[in-house]
């Protein structure tokens, strides 16, 4: 147990945040060390915590922001983001380099998701910042950058579990089958005398319903879809809530 002193306060930790504590402090109450200039959010991120994953935060019955000064002796309770999240308008995101297979299930979802593999930290928050996208990374020092306007952690090590954690926290509306999964293009409805001579001959046998990407010309065709990407959908409505 750690030495109180005067200047002390307390931060009570939400059971849902505490994964991102160093497992030698991963306790509900955790003790900092007042200075009169350290504000609250400070505080929370020095443990561990980033303060986009935090929602409300309560001393004495009343919420404080993260700019709140803590007093010597106070207590504090900190909560985790709500879930769904409020956002100011329909979710769109951008993933970090690591999490490509996410990125493609989200657009297999019809969710507008930006991604690249050669990005660095610098240029994924102007990206962010200028589109009005959620970055999305399991990189706690990118979403401490003070230039970010709103990202989230991304929780699991399956892009099953990520899949599941994004649709819970932000609920998009899911459109399956509508965008590229190469690039996010939008989809759009080709006839098939369109795109014959691009198809091998097995295709246009077996297939009559086609689109095309807007964006890079890749083509898809109704009914190639594998069981396993009809499974990935139907899970993703049960999760997102959206039949």
């Amino acid at each position: 147990m750690d030495s109180v002193t005067e200047r002390d306060a307390r931060l009570r930790i939400a059971a849902e945040l505490r994964m991102f504590l160093p497992v030698s402090r991963r306790r509900e109450w955790q003790r900092v060390t007042t200075d009169g200039t350290s504000t609250l959010g400070h505080h929370v991120e020095s443990i561990g915590i980033p303060l986009t994953e935090v929602g409300p935060m309560v001393s004495d019955g009343r919420g404080v922001a993260p700019a709140h000064l803590l007093a010597p002796g106070e207590a504090v309770e900190v909560h985790p983001m709500p879930r769904p999240q409020p956002l100011p308008a329909e979710p769109r995101f951008l993933l970090d380099v690591h999490l490509g297979t996410l990125a493609r299930r989200l657009r297999l979802l019809g969710v507008d998701t930006a991604y690249h593999n050669d990005m660095d930290d610098p240029a994924l928050v102007a990206q962010a910042n200028e589109e009005r996208r959620v970055l999305l990374t399991q990189d706690r020092g990118l979403l401490r950058r003070r230039a970010l306007w709103l990202g989230a952690y991304v929780r699991g090590s399956r892009p099953a579990d990520q899949l599941r954690d994004v649709l819970e926290r932000f609920a998009p509306p899911l459109a399956p089958w509508t965008r590229c999964t190469a690039c996010n293009g939008v989809l759009v409805p080709v006839s098939k005398e369109e795109v014959a001579s691009l198809l091998e001959a097995g295709t246009r046998r077996s297939y009559d319903t086609y689109g095309r990407c807007g964006d890079c010309g890749r083509i898809y065709w109704q009914g190639a879809h594998s069981d396993s990407l009809e499974e990935i959908v139907q899970s993703a409505r049960i999760w997102a809530n959206n039949p």
